[in-house]
């Protein structure tokens, strides 16, 4: 995990970020990292593998978003879907080599383009997700798709989505890190104006808790490090069956609260 912000411009947000093992798994194999310099990048990361494997495969993941973060601003015309698209291709990458066979890892990430025109991307592998909490609006929108078996039926129309919460095969993902040799990238741009939240998150969180009761959290905790700690309160309460990791970046209204900011992470 790792965790670097420089709040002297109002155009970095306010991060609060924590992870914790849950009440039933001995290892924690999630991963998260935020970063401000050159790029402001946000990722979180689901190691599977079992034995460790996951840890190492997460931790390969997220360590090589830090080491090619630079080449990411250095295109020409500076971050483009593209490039996010390339970072998380050389992550896989780093799996493939430093992760124990039979090891991956999702990967969800939030990264800046052009943060004073608003431009912001998403981009993700697996079922750890990006939601967004529009400013002023009291919606809770998934910005990611899961690549999920359970999705792949309810997109068929053959599940609802309460019926893929509690299907056998809810944890059978369809895509991952380090799992095979082509890898598919989901790659979007999302606008975000000043008091947006952004909530990336593992299926640690959506596993226990409805989007509905996510909203619910967000909107009863302002300051976003409350808010981090009342979700993962709330995941432990239901049973913290898996690791649980959750990180909220949110778009300050001005240059005073950006000042003010101090990311913190557990």
């Amino acid at each position: 995990m790792t965790d670097s912000t420089d709040q002297t411009s109002p155009q970095h947000p306010l991060v609060a970020a924590r992870t914790d093992v849950g009440a039933v798994r001995e290892l924690n194999e999630d991963s998260y990292t935020v970063l401000t310099d050159p790029v402001f990048l946000a990722a979180v990361a689901d190691g599977m593998g079992g034995h460790a494997a996951g840890e190492v495969a997460s931790a390969a993941a997220v360590r090589a978003l830090d080491d090619g973060l630079a080449r990411l601003a250095e295109v020409e015309g500076g971050p483009s879907l593209e490039g996010l698209g390339e970072l998380v291709h050389a992550a896989h990458q780093a799996v493939l080599e430093q992760g124990p066979d039979g090891s991956g890892t999702t990967l969800t990430l939030l990264a800046a383009l052009d943060p004073a025109e608003g431009r912001w991307a998403v981009a993700n592998v697996g079922d750890s997700r990006v939601y967004r909490r529009p400013a002023g609006s009291p919606v809770l929108q998934q910005l990611t798709v899961d690549h999920s078996a359970v999705q792949m039926l309810v997109d068929a129309g053959e599940l609802t989505p309460d019926e893929a919460r509690v299907h056998p095969r809810r944890n059978v993902i369809t895509r991952a890190l380090g799992t095979t040799e082509q890898l598919v990238v989901d790659v979007g741009e999302v606008h975000a104006v000043p008091g947006d939240r952004f909530l990336l998150c593992s299926d640690g969180l959506t596993g226990e808790l409805l989007d509905e009761e996510i909203l619910a959290l967000l909107e009863d905790n302002t300051d976003p490090q409350s808010a981090v700690d009342a979700l993962v309160q709330a995941a432990l309460w239901r049973g913290g069956r898996d690791n649980v990791t959750v990180v909220l970046v949110q778009i300050p209204e001005d240059a005073e609260a950006a000042a003010e900011a101090e990311p913190t992470a557990d």
